[in-house]
């Protein structure tokens, strides 16, 4: 088995960290629910009934039965700790009294309504903090939680009810939650159980229909619960596949990846992707791949890739940026990683010769692909008729000049050395000039190493293959050892200019990730606003290559607090795209949707202030 089949074969090193940090802790069981009175208690008390029936150690440590019977029957036969009594205002408020659970360490606690929040005075603000130091303590949770008061989903839920819900739970405690169980019933079974007084008093009840459980409301939140559940369930196949080095993809679930790049034709590849997930109900991603030819791209071209990036947060994909040294074998290892199921490509307006040199990225996608499905969109660019120089125009940052002047002058010492070495007469210097053709490679590139090797195989010929100083070639056998000279120095360049080129990008992955480190310790010995502010500034500047200018909120107005490099004048069209990007929660300028005509692009960043670049 080759090292990358092996390196394939392993689980995923964050799966089996996720699984290690799960060792020793408690295992928590949500059971969720589209609304009130579909049922999470009474379900969650039944199969603790039977957990206690197998002779588990369980205990109540809280359970709202609401006055309803079936379900007072059910705690009857559990242990229950008894609340703790807390002094409030003149009241006692009663809540789990975390201690006594802690105390008796049973296997299994009963944790109703998780999201409650706790009475002044309790150890932790909010019961769900309750329940992770129990889950700490490796004691087992069944809990229930409506699917309103998570937080992610707060705005939507308020605007389908009209109800704000003041008590939240973070996604992250869903998200860690070893098993999710969806509580279900239909929008007219939940009425029913409204009017038979079921869920609420009968006066709660008739008020509540009026407002909140209204059949349109119950049939949206259910979805949305479907959905939350449907997500959960994806992200725990995702995660046994990582942790058991389960290639993939399984089709479980819909997911499409599309292949972003600096050509016109990625934003309609961006459209195509969103119809075509919307057509297979399921989720997409837009990915973009960060390899060495990322380093030479014009303002023009990486422009395009920013932009439909943005168009694919705009149309609700998520955006991922991957360094790698091949764009092939990236992206078919992000696929299978995370189960997507289709890939979606765009085909190359590339000319015959370049794919010969370069390799077709299209076939090297195909030959990895196995069992993903895959969707070349063709691309809407000419071929190009000839040789483009705009492709030989991309060898270093040196620039074009100094990189082939350079090749020649590596020719030119190879020539001096060899006709040094004909003195002592040693005639096969064929070597001098292959050393100069791995040393274009490894200092300029590709194309000047190709340039090397025509230079090379030229004077090889020219000064040192009888008849001397000239083009032709006498001795057959000279003119077989020339051939394999010029293929073996064609060979070798493109290997050392690829070896060169992932060196390059591996150097530059290093030296963002140390300007984050440098920049995290910066930030921890920062105590002032206008320290902080500056530091952003230039981190931001410097990481991304432009100018930075930071404006933060001020009796009424915004005002520019700092820029990198220093810079204090907004013209009337920035001003009033960056009033429009802070008062509409989006970006504005320059490159936006909105506001084009500004020379700068400005992003909010929180609700703290915001930054134009």
């Amino acid at each position: 088995m080759s090292d990358e089949r092996k390196e394939a074969a392993r689980p995923s090193p964050e799966a089996l960290l996720e699984a290690a940090k799960q060792e020793g802790r408690g295992r928590l069981k949500v059971f969720l629910g589209a609304a009130p009175g579909v049922g999470k208690t009474f379900e969650m008390l039944q199969q603790a009934k039977a957990r206690c029936l197998d002779g588990d150690d369980v205990v109540i440590g809280v359970v709202e039965t609401h006055g309803r019977v079936e379900t007072d029957i059910l705690t009857r036969g559990l242990e229950n700790i008894p609340k703790k009594r807390i002094p409030y205002k003149g009241q006692v408020l009663l809540e789990m009294d975390l201690d006594a659970v802690l105390q008796r360490h049973p296997r299994l606690v009963l944790v109703d309504e998780l999201a409650h929040s706790n009475a002044p005075g309790s150890r932790h603000p909010k019961r769900y903090m309750d329940v992770e130091e129990l889950l700490e303590a490796g004691i087992d949770v069944y809990t229930t939680l409506n699917i309103q008061h998570i937080e992610s989903l707060n705005d939507v839920v308020a605007k389908i009810t009209r109800i704000r819900v003041r008590e939240i739970v973070p996604d992250s405690v869903l998200d860690r939650a070893d098993e999710v169980e969806l509580v279900d019933t239909t929008p007219d079974d939940l009425l029913q159980r409204l009017r038979e007084g079921k869920v609420y008093v009968p006066e709660t009840a008739a008020r509540a229909v009026r407002h909140y459980f209204m059949p349109g409301n119950l049939a949206a939140l259910r979805e949305l619960a479907l959905r939350r559940t449907a997500q959960r369930v994806d992200e725990q196949v995702l995660n046994y596949m990582r942790s058991h080095a389960i290639k993939g993809p399984w089709e479980s679930s819909e997911r499409v990846l599309v292949c972003v790049n600096e050509r016109a034709s990625s934003q309609a590849l961006v459209r195509f992707t969103r119809r075509l997930a919307d057509r297979l109900k399921g989720s997409w991603t837009a990915i973009y791949i960060e390899t060495s030819h990322t380093a030479n791209l014009s303002e023009t071209e990486r422009d395009r890739i920013a932009e439909a990036l943005r168009m694919a947060e705009r149309l609700g994909g998520q955006v991922v940026t991957l360094p790698a040294p091949n764009a092939a074998e990236a992206i078919i290892d992000y696929a299978r990683a995370n189960n997507f199921t289709h890939v979606v490509l765009s085909s190359s307006p590339k000319l015959r010769l370049w794919e010969l040199v370069r390799g077709s990225f299209l076939s090297a996608v195909i030959r990895r692909a196995g069992d993903i499905n895959l969707h070349i969109v063709p691309s809407s660019e000419p071929i190009p008729r000839g040789l483009s120089w705009r492709w030989l125009s991309r060898p270093t940052a040196l620039g074009d000049r100094y990189a082939y002047l350079g090749s020649t002058g590596a020719v030119f010492a190879a020539l001096l050395v060899g006709e040094a070495l004909s003195l002592f007469n040693i005639t096969n210097v064929a070597l001098v000039f292959l050393t100069a053709v791995l040393g274009s490679a490894v200092a300029y590139g590709l194309w000047p190493a190709l340039f090397t090797c025509v230079l090379a195989t030229l004077a090889y010929n020219f000064f040192f293959l009888p008849p001397l100083y000239t083009f032709t070639v006498a001795d057959p056998d000279n003119v077989i050892a020339l051939f394999f000279f010029a293929v073996v120095a064609v060979i070798t360049s493109n290997l050392t200019a690829r070896i060169r080129a992932q060196a390059v990008a591996a150097q530059e992955r290093a030296r963002v990730t140390e300007s984050l480190y440098l920049f995290s310790r910066k930030l921890a010995a920062i105590a002032e606003l206008d320290d902080l502010l500056w530091a952003a500034a230039y981190q931001i500047s410097s990481m991304l290559k432009v100018r930075v200018v930071l404006l933060l909120p001020e009796d009424g107005s915004l005002v520019i607090r700092c820029g990198y490099p220093p810079e204090d004048i907004l013209t009337d069209t920035d001003l009033a795209a960056a009033k429009w990007a802070w008062s509409h929660g989006a970006s504005a300028g320059r490159g936006a949707d909105t506001l084009t005509g500004a020379r700068r692009l400005f992003c909010l960043c929180a609700r703290a202030g915001m930054w134009s670049a």
